[in-house]
């Protein structure tokens, strides 16, 4: 069995995008959207921002760099749920805004988490 690393989709009327069947069960915990560090978004499941990216974000107070990863990830930051039946969730306005996308969007793995672009 392959592992998907990579598919485009195009967001419907409501700003939702659909998540292959195939990956659904990564996303059952939730999904996260941040800005990524250029014109991309971040993708994270649930599961992962809260054992990985929460804890790295919790560093010394005083660490700018710290502060600097806060602000990337926490500024317009959402977290919502797949919905069930068609396994789709939005995507705020100005986080597609950020990126770039306008309606057709690809997505790749990049480790455990994925970078969505404007294709």
């Amino acid at each position: 069995m392959s592992t998907v690393d990579y598919f485009e989709r195009k967001l419907d009327d409501k700003r939702r995008l659909t998540i292959p069947a195939e990956l659904r069960a990564e996303f059952s915990t939730g999904v996260v959207v941040t800005k990524g560090f250029q014109k991309y978004l971040h993708l994270y499941p649930q599961s992962v921002w809260d054992e990985q990216v929460e804890p790295s974000l919790q560093g010394n107070i005083l660490d700018e760099e710290t502060a600097d990863l806060n602000v990337q990830f926490r500024s317009g930051k959402t977290e919502g749920m797949l919905d069930e039946k068609q396994g789709r969730f939005s995507i705020e306005q100005h986080l597609l805004d950020f990126a770039g996308i306008d309606r057709s969007i690809v997505a790749v793995r990049a480790g455990r988490y994925w970078r969505l672009m404007s294709s």
